[in-house]
């Protein structure tokens, strides 16, 4: 079986971030070590993993269960930027801030 490690390693680098995360924040909220995450990162050690050490990155970086493992196999994703249907981010971003912004005028209005 042909394994992509190097597009695991793209993929959880670009999430990290995206969600202003750090290799210690994922290994804490994944429950996978340190090292394990910097070798997946860093493509230090290739050898076989667990599926749940994949399962449990992919969760934790805010994806379905089977995401990473599905990139290692080299399938697409959602957020395979080859994807025919791609996520306007600028667009969400600028959403996001008039949000903020809308809050930020509501606590100012009530303090």
């Amino acid at each position: 079986m042909n394994q992509d490690w190097s597009a695991v390693s793209d993929a959880i680098k670009v999430r990290l971030d995206e969600r202003g995360m750090t290799m210690t924040d994922l290994a804490s909220k994944s429950g996978v070590s340190l090292t394990t995450v910097r070798e997946l990162v860093h493509v230090l050690n290739t050898r076989r993993r667990q599926p749940r050490t994949l399962v449990a990155l992919s969760v934790a970086l805010g994806w379905p269960a089977d995401h990473l493992g599905t990139v290692l196999r080299g399938g697409r994703t959602g957020d395979d930027p080859r994807h025919d249907d791609p996520v306007d981010v600028r667009g969400e971003l600028r959403d996001l801030r008039r949000r903020v912004e809308a809050l930020e005028r509501a606590v100012d209005m009530t303090s």
